[in-house]
């Protein structure tokens, strides 16, 4: 038993909260179980909610901007868990790593310029980019005996024929659970580099690794990979802490980091939330005990989710996740239409779950699982599906 109570349920309707309280607007009906958005539904120790106590207690939250211990929080964070540390002008501080991924795409690409994602992958890259009037191109990834590899003949082909200027990467990938290894990282970073293609690469799940497997940050490869470089970081995955809308963007090429700056400063946005700048700090201060405690948790959930998987649903394939807090299983040996099986999970399990086609066109068989909450959630989420599935009557 940890210090930590995970199993612990915390009501979070009536909160304002995107994965609660909206989904009669977003589906219709109100008697759903969220499992959708990539948040979690566990509380942060109390150590980090002191510390938040203490600030607001304070009363003035006028504007603000990093200081030395907000470095010294990421430094000590990213040298313990991945093995490098950043100068603080390296570091620039949006709101968001969606809007950060939005920045880059017009800092570093102009309209009708070619951008490059490996489907499916984080529905957001394809928005960033077909919003800001650039060109999608997409090297889908191998999926093969229930395994995720990337297609580096096609993406490099794409590269040349469409002229590509940006690739924006996943790692840990979401939703496939890939954590890519070194080898991987750098047989794809050549070929940017090769290219003069700018590396885009979004590391907010990297906390979140099974056993087995090891998290190889863009930043720990040679540093000639550095000249066209990108890497977003945040808590907010790992801590919860998405609404504060904390981001620590890492540029170590100055030349990359004005052209982001100047970007942003267009978009209106120049100091950092007071909260957002907080939570980082303290969260990567006080957080490494209560994060252990979590990844703990979450992988015997993924485990209690794959016996149950393999037990009860014969003709679903559970896609081993490497990485992340997030489950990808496949159902496309059940036969079902692609609307016929979103009706099984919204109107007969009542389960409201990320449906595989926002993630690219070929997965629309699949869906995407949060097992980011207590074991008795995912318990009753998997007995209704059950039940839908071994009642459903084949349209």
């Amino acid at each position: 038993m940890g210090k930590y109570n995970f199993d612990a349920i915390v009501d979070r309707r009536g909160t304002s909260c995107l994965k609660y309280d909206f989904a009669m607007k977003r589906k219709g009906r109100d008697d759903l179980l969220p499992m959708w958005v990539a948040d979690m539904d566990f509380p942060l120790p109390e150590e980090i909610l002191n510390v938040f106590h203490n600030r607001i207690s304070h009363g003035i939250f006028g504007y603000s901007d990093p200081t030395d211990p907000y470095y010294a929080a990421l430094n000590k964070w990213f040298s313990t868990h991945y093995g490098y540390t950043i100068e603080p002008e390296w570091i620039s501080v949006p709101c968001g790593v969606v809007f950060a991924l939005a920045t880059a795409v017009k800092a570093f690409t102009e309209p009708g310029d070619a951008c490059i994602i490996q489907q499916p992958v984080y529905y957001p890259f394809r928005e960033v980019i077909e919003n800001g009037d650039r060109k999608l191109v997409n090297s889908q990834l191998r999926y093969e005996n229930g395994r995720y590899t990337m297609n580096y003949e096609d993406f490099e082909q794409k590269v040349v024929e469409n002229n590509v200027k940006l690739y924006i990467l996943c790692n840990p990938h979401n939703p496939v659970g890939r954590v890519w290894t070194k080898d991987e990282l750098v047989r794809i970073a050549d070929i940017c580099l090769k290219h003069g293609v700018t590396m885009l690469v979004d590391e907010v799940h990297a906390d979140f690794i099974y056993p087995g497997h090891k998290f190889t940050s863009f930043m720990t490869l040679d540093e000639k990979y550095r000249e066209k470089l990108i890497v977003c970081t945040s808590p907010s995955k790992t801590f919860n802490v998405a609404g504060l809308q904390p981001a620590s963007i890492i540029m170590p090429n100055p030349e990359v980091k004005a052209k982001f700056e100047t970007e942003k400063a267009a978009a209106g946005y120049s100091n950092a939330p007071i909260m957002s700048l907080l939570a980082t700090t303290t969260c990567y201060e006080m957080g490494s005990d209560w994060v252990a405690e979590l990844v703990a948790y979450i992988t015997e959930n993924k485990n209690y989710f794959k016996k149950f998987v393999e037990e009860n649903f014969p003709k679903a394939y559970f896609v081993e996740p490497e990485g992340t807090y997030l489950i990808w299983v496949d159902f496309s040996a059940y036969g079902y239409s692609d609307e016929e099986l979103e009706h099984i999970m919204l109107e007969e399990a009542h389960l409201w779950l990320d449906s595989g086609k926002i993630f690219g066109p070929a997965t629309a068989q699949f869906e995407r699982f949060n097992i980011a909450c207590p074991r008795s959630t995912i318990e009753t989420a998997l007995n209704q599906l059950k039940e839908a599935l071994d009642n459903h009557k084949k349209w």
